[in-house]
This record gives C-alpha cells, sequence and structure tokens, in this order.
C-alpha cells in the first residue's frame, strides 16, 4: 500500500518499468539514438572510401547515361520515347524497395551487439536502415530532375501528387516489410536467401525496363484476372505513379494520350496502396514486438 503511495504521489507520475518501449513511437521519440544509428550505417559503408557519399550521385548517374546512350542508340527512340527516364522513374522506386528489403532483414542481425547490451526499442535498427535508403534515394531524384529539364518536361499537378504517392507507397511498405523480415531473420537465416530470390522477380514484375503497354496490350482484354493481379503489387502502382510524375510529363505527345496507356483509376489505387501499406506496418509491428522479448537469446 505504502509502494503504491510513494509511486503516485512521485512529481512526474507512477513509476514506470524502465525496459518497457513503445514500439515505432519510441523510436521517434529517442530522434537523437536514431540519428547516431543512421550516421553509423553511413560511416561503415563510406568507411576507406576516397569520395565518399559522392558515389551515391556516380553510380545511379552512370546508370542514367548508359540508359539514355546505350539503350537510346540500339533500340532507337522509336521503341519507348524517353526510354532512359522510364526506366530510371521505375529504378528509383525499385532500388529504394530492394535495398530497404535487403538492409532491413539484416539490421537486427546486424546489431546483435547492441540488441544484447543496450536497452532500446528494437524497432530502431529496420527504421535506421530505411532511413538510410531515403538518404540514398535523394541523388537519384536529383539526376532524374536534371535529365526531365534536358528532356523538355513540363509537369502538371497530377504528376506532383503523383510522385509523393509513390513514395509514401514504398515508405510504407519497405518498413512494414523491414520490421517483419528483420524480425524473422533472427529466428530463420534463410530469408536472406529468400530476399535474394525476391529481388530478382521484383526487376522482372513492375513496368520498369519494359512499358506498362505492353502487358496492357496482352492481358487487359484477354485475361482480366492476370491484369488485376500484375496491378496487385505496390511496388508496381508506385513505379506507375512515378511513371506519371516523371516519364510522361517528358513525353513530346498529349498527356491525355499518354496517360490513357496507363491503368484506369492509377490515383485510386494508390491511395488504397497506401491504406493497406499502413495496416501492413500496423501488422508487421505486432509481429516485431511478439518475438523481440527472444532477440538476444537468439542473435
Amino acid at each position: 500500500m505504502s509502494t503504491r503511495l510513494a509511486a503516485d504521489s512521485h512529481p512526474s507520475g507512477p513509476l514506470q518499468n524502465p525496459g518497457r518501449v513503445g514500439g515505432l513511437f519510441d523510436v521517434f521519440r529517442r530522434r537523437y539514438l536514431l540519428k547516431l544509428l543512421v550516421r553509423k550505417e553511413l560511416r561503415i559503408r563510406y568507411q576507406g572510401s576516397v569520395v565518399g557519399f559522392a558515389w551515391s550521385y556516380v553510380k545511379p548517374a552512370v546508370r542514367f547515361v548508359m540508359y539514355y546512350a546505350i539503350i537510346g542508340l540500339i533500340l532507337g527512340p522509336k521503341s519507348l520515347e524517353n526510354r532512359a527516364l522510364h526506366i530510371f522513374a521505375g529504378m528509383i522506386m525499385v532500388a529504394f524497395f530492394t535495398n530497404a528489403l535487403s538492409a532491413g532483414t539484416k539490421s537486427v542481425v546486424k546489431n546483435k551487439s547492441l540488441v544484447r547490451k543496450i536497452n532500446l526499442p528494437r524497432e530502431m535498427f529496420p527504421v535506421a536502415s530505411i532511413m538510410v535508403s531515403v538518404y540514398h534515394m535523394i541523388p537519384m531524384y536529383v539526376i532524374i530532375l536534371f535529365g526531365c529539364l534536358l528532356t523538355g518536361w513540363h509537369p502538371d499537378l497530377g504528376a506532383l501528387l503523383a510522385g509523393v504517392m509513390a513514395l509514401a507507397i514504398v515508405l510504407t511498405w519497405g518498413l512494414g516489410v523491414a520490421l517483419l523480415f528483420s524480425a524473422l531473420n533472427v529466428f530463420f537465416r534463410d530469408m536472406q536467401n529468400i530476399i535474394d530470390v525476391v529481388q530478382t522477380v521484383i526487376t522482372w514484375t513492375v513496368p520498369m525496363i519494359y512499358p506498362f503497354s505492353i502487358i496492357a496490350d496482352r492481358f487487359r482484354e484477354t485475361s482480366q484476372a492476370v491484369y488485376e493481379l500484375y496491378l496487385s503489387s505496390p511496388l508496381c502502382i508506385a513505379v506507375l505513379l512515378n511513371d506519371r510524375a516523371f516519364w510522361v510529363p517528358s513525353v513530346d505527345r498529349p498527356q491525355q494520350a499518354i496517360t490513357e496507356e496507363l491503368p484506369a483509376h492509377l490515383f485510386q489505387r494508390g491511395l488504397l496502396m497506401i491504406v493497406l501499406g499502413l495496416v501492413f506496418v500496423w501488422i508487421a509491428q505486432a509481429v516485431f514486438a511478439r518475438l523481440e522479448s527472444r532477440f538476444a537469446e537468439k542473435v
């Protein structure tokens, strides 16, 4: 009874268990610690490098130039107008998601010394991996904007909305996947091999290298089930929205004609994917919280 009275009369409220954490909310409450983890990840990635973070600009820039020069020269402009922009717009979404998938899956195991020794919300590790992936998206956006300006980009309000929605989709689904797979990877180390397979499949199941019009022409009328199954991928919708943001406004044709080649109700599909992504994050967080009590003994 006296213990309860002492706790209730404490100036800052009832005493709390110092080991209790609040999941994702606690991660962002401890922003300073999160910032330290992100800095550590970036420092390790570029340790010993002469140019350091500049590689984040060099590598995507070289990819863009190769697409622009090689594919443009070999396939010619008639194959797909501004094909380099089309591929690179999709690549931004795919590169972020695959990086989030790979780094997020390994995030808890890679920080096993911190998991064993320090009391902190373990969700901080997959969240930090997502933030590092976001950090590496910035150079890709800079490069594609530069490419868009070279090709006579004329964006509208729909393009801006599409770009924001595409980013929201990959952020929510990337965070959910990182939370879920990082927890499962503690118990099943085969997860990394599964991730390698998934990354290969992802490249060919989104309209990045090829235009969506190929899928539409082949399946929209003949096999509606296959067509809708293809569009059920959040990453596919994110790629299409990013095309709408960057590639469509650069094409020298009426936007109404080119947008008709995209799936119907694209923005509604994008909004649905964002909502489902938030639900997926909630489920992934619940699974993570249920498993994290055994992390220290398993890692």
